[in-house]
């Protein structure tokens, strides 16, 4: 049963299609009444994440176009990217290793407030469960996804 499905479903390597590469959210307008966080350009900032997550705790929702460019940004980054990284952490520093968010936003915020947002000098490695469970799903990946396009 298994084989007749993974077969009904299977296309040739050329005929494979991404809903990814349909998308162009350089077209997608953002209505002038949008007050939300806003991506200037291609580039995500820290500024931007920072906007979003603090949207995120007022229940405010972030524009499409901005999610899918945050999506398909990491998209390419993590395509580029070998599936096991190695990582080197200095004698004298630290690295924060997380795990197990599972969809719950405030305790992401939680962690942040107590250990400081990502950067170069507070690296931090999430180790998947990033969602699953929680109400915020959507908006614990939107960050995670939104911190990685920066660093």
């Amino acid at each position: 049963m298994k084989l007749k499905f993974e077969e009904a479903i299977s296309a040739p390597e050329s005929e494979r299609r991404f809903v990814a590469d349909s998308i162009d959210y350089h077209s997608i307008e953002v209505e002038p009444q949008y007050s939300g966080a806003k991506i200037e350009g291609d580039v995500v900032t820290l500024d931007f994440v920072k906007k979003m997550m603090d949207d995120f705790k007022n229940q405010k929702c972030l524009h499409k176009r901005y999610a899918f460019q945050i999506v398909l940004q990491v998209r390419e980054m993590l395509r580029s990217q070998p599936s096991l990284v190695d990582i080197n952490v200095p004698d004298g520093s630290h690295f924060t290793v997380c795990g197990d968010v599972h969809g719950q936003f405030y305790d992401l915020i939680n962690i942040f407030e107590l250990n400081g947002l990502p950067s170069e000098e507070n690296p931090y490695l999430f180790n998947g469960d990033f969602v699953d469970r929680g109400s915020f799903s959507v908006e614990v990946i939107l960050t995670l996804f939104a911190l990685k396009c920066i660093w």
